[in-house]
């Protein structure tokens, strides 16, 4: 299995990261995706990378971040992107739950992403909430790059758009909650080449360990509720989804 989206550099880990990578080798969790946030995050996520075998970095701003953007972060992105254990640009995208950061400032911001990953050929991860149509509208204008819907939490018909655009779902802890009907409705019905398993720790976390914090020891509780939706079992959902990361990211079986 592969944490496709952990935040591993989040303060939360800085007393026990290593025990805590040490637990998801035990639970069969073989690599672990850090997802940058901001500049400093996306420092960290490489930085962890080059601590541990099997952890690969992703680097960039957040739309809660957006308002951060400028051409110096813009530049030490492009830096920290040729780092051999840098696999996609992200977490990117609109937050319009929040709106941490001005709308217009976080379009602006997720073209000026894209148009990186475009420039260094990487694949893109994207964060949207409560902007469904915006989000789809500016990926129509890059489809060119790779993407993955982080955390999707989309309608059925949107997920048809991406399944179309040749995009990926990465799914959570979110599936396995109680009132999360329409939610695995949607996701039963996405073809599983399209499909990863997340974390998205430390935030969450899986039933039973609901409010606590996450961590990707954890993704085996996912894998099974992903596997209950299309009807294999818990190991046939976790080679197949880290299959599909591993495609997807560029990352060899053997890094």
């Amino acid at each position: 299995m592969i944490d496709s989206h952990a935040h591993l550099n989040d303060l939360q880990f800085s007393a026990d990261v290593a025990e805590v990578v040490a637990r998801a080798a035990e639970s069969g969790v073989t690599g672990i995706i850090n997802v940058g946030y901001d500049l400093s995050s996306s420092q960290s996520a490489v930085e962890l990378g080059e601590k541990f075998p099997g952890l690969y970095a992703v680097v960039g701003v957040h739309p809660h971040d957006a308002k951060t953007w400028n051409s110096e972060v813009e530049q030490a992105i492009r830096e920290l992107a040729s780092h051999s254990k840098v696999v996609a640009l992200g977490e990117m995208g609109l937050d319009y739950y929040y709106d941490h950061s001005p709308r217009e400032i976080q379009q602006e911001v997720f073209r000026a992403q894209l148009a990186l990953a475009r420039d260094l050929c990487l694949p893109a991860v994207i964060h949207s909430r409560e902007a469904a149509q915006d989000t789809l509208n500016i990926l129509k204008e890059f489809r060119d790059v790779p993407a993955v819907l982080h955390c999707y939490s989309g309608s059925w018909e949107m997920a048809q758009e991406y399944v179309k655009m040749g995009y990926y779902f990465s799914i959570g802890g979110a599936l396995t909650f109680k009132n999360a009907h329409r939610l695995r409705g949607v996701i039963g019905q996405i073809p599983l080449d399209r499909l990863f398993l997340e974390t998205d720790c430390p935030y969450l976390a899986p039933v039973p360990h609901r409010g606590k914090r996450n961590e990707p020891a954890y993704l085996p509780l996912i894998a099974e509720q992903l596997a209950e939706l299309h009807g294999i079992t818990s190991a046939e959902a976790g080679v197949i989804t880290a299959r599909n990361t591993r495609l997807f990211f560029r990352i060899n079986e053997e890094d």
